[in-house]
């Protein structure tokens, strides 16, 4: 444990000069400061431990301290911590595209290694447009998404985030102008919305000389509310999209790797974008690593251009020391077990979270596989609910009108029950 005069000029220092996410500089909110983390726990340095109910920003999903991870970062580092992958390749990357390719849904043949998930969209949507001046349609120049989304925070994956709700509004009128039709009927198993599917249809048949893509996350929006809908909606889009020429895009930064019960969420729908974007998850929560996938069409339309090359080449692109450890992570996920436990972590949110559905100010309770909701009729108090949280030995990170969890699979009922207590409670408080 550290010594409180430590961890007071930590603290001190932090204030001073460090600028954290989505926050002012200095922060309002002192951040707590973290010392070990293991299994599900964050063992702060004033000695207290909290059971990490957000799998940090929804990657660690085997947990912290995992041996097989911290095997194959040993492992590879005692061999190579990074190499440049332009005119060079390796077989940890090498291995990690291939398995990509193997897991993912049908169709997508060519892995471009990204650094972030928001970079991964960035690419995603650089292939689209550069797909279509490769064949020589420059008027295939916009997106069309549906509000309620977030794809990240770098310049063009903003422009598809929601433009009213979103906390990127700010660039009104910098950022390029895309089409946006409704947020999609809310709940995973609700019926079919029929007026919805002629939106849809309708959006992009009225647009399609303009569409370079559809740009959607696929059954989760995550962090543009955490809204659940009908998968049926993607094969719908697939079916559009396909006739009318235009290329689909699946988000699938926080979705993929199990978190909805299923690997990625397009297999709940049975079907295959043109383009996929993976993320957070794809090395277990050790490193920063993505990918974004593409159809032998894509990469062969680029590759026929008047710039036959893919506009895109990060320094870290590749990072052996990403790709062992990713390769390890889907290792574990390929034994099979993260179904039994995402299956297990879905009843304990459902019976845990229950009781909320009575608290006044809460206006829905949702779970679909490794996540639970609670959305209240108000914004959350981030500092209140802070404390209630760590008061219960809780670590959440409410936003907006949420309170949820997307704990690590391997979380216990115990702690599952502790982190449901504490988001019923916070609710009340919060």
């Amino acid at each position: 444990m550290t010594s409180e005069p430590a961890i007071r000029e930590l603290l001190r220092l932090d204030a001073a000069h460090v600028w954290h996410p989505y926050g002012p500089m200095p922060a309002t909110v002192p951040p707590l400061l973290v010392e070990e983390a293991s299994g599900v726990r964050l063992r702060l340095a004033d000695g207290r431990e909290l059971v990490d109910g957000m799998s940090s920003w929804w990657a660690a999903i085997h947990g912290y301290r995992n041996p097989v991870l911290d095997a194959a970062l040993a492992e590879q580092a005692s061999r190579m911590s990074h190499v440049m992958f332009g005119g060079l390749t390796h077989e940890p990357a090498i291995r990690l595209a291939t398995t990509l390719v193997d897991l993912t849904p049908e169709g997508l043949e060519h892995v471009f290694l990204c650094d972030s998930g928001s970079v991964s969209v960035e690419v995603a949507l650089k292939m689209c447009l550069q797909y279509w001046r490769s064949l020589g349609r420059r008027d295939k120049v916009r997106m069309l998404t549906w509000r309620g989304g977030y794809h990240g925070d770098t310049f063009h994956p903003m422009s598809v985030c929601d433009p009213e709700g979103g906390m990127h509004a700010l660039w009104r009128g910098v950022l390029p102008e895309q089409l946006f039709v409704p947020t999609p009927p809310s709940g995973f198993g609700t019926p079919v919305d029929e007026s919805y599917v002629d939106t849809l249809v309708r959006a992009v048949e009225e647009h399609a000389d303009e569409l370079a893509a559809v740009v959607v996350e696929p059954v989760v929006q995550g962090a543009g509310g955490m809204r659940f809908h009908n998968p049926a909606y993607l094969r719908v889009l697939r079916e559009v999209t396909r006739e009318h020429d235009v290329l689909l895009v699946f988000d699938e930064i926080a979705t993929g790797f199990g978190r909805t019960g299923a690997l990625f969420a397009a297999d709940h729908a049975g079907v295959a974008p043109d383009v996929l974007c993976v993320g957070k998850a794809l090395t277990g929560g050790y490193l920063t690593m993505a990918a974004t996938l593409c159809t032998r069409r894509v990469a062969d339309g680029i590759s026929r251009g008047e710039v036959p090359v893919l506009a895109h080449g990060p320094t870290f692109m590749g990072n052996p020391l990403a790709a062992a450890v990713a390769n390890a992570s889907l290792d574990l996920l390929s034994e099979g077990t993260w179904r039994d436990e995402v299956r297990r972590v879905e009843r304990k949110l459902r019976e845990g979270l229950a009781p909320a559905a009575a608290v006044p100010g809460v206006v829905d309770v949702r779970v679909l596989g490794a996540i639970g909701v609670l959305q209240l009729d108000h914004a959350v108090d981030l500092a209140v609910a802070t404390e209630e949280l760590t008061s219960r030995g809780v670590w959440l990170r409410p936003f907006r009108d949420l309170i949820y969890t997307m704990p690590p699979y391997i979380t216990s009922d115990a702690d599952l029950e502790l982190v449901t207590e504490a988001m019923v409670d916070t609710a009340k408080v919060a």
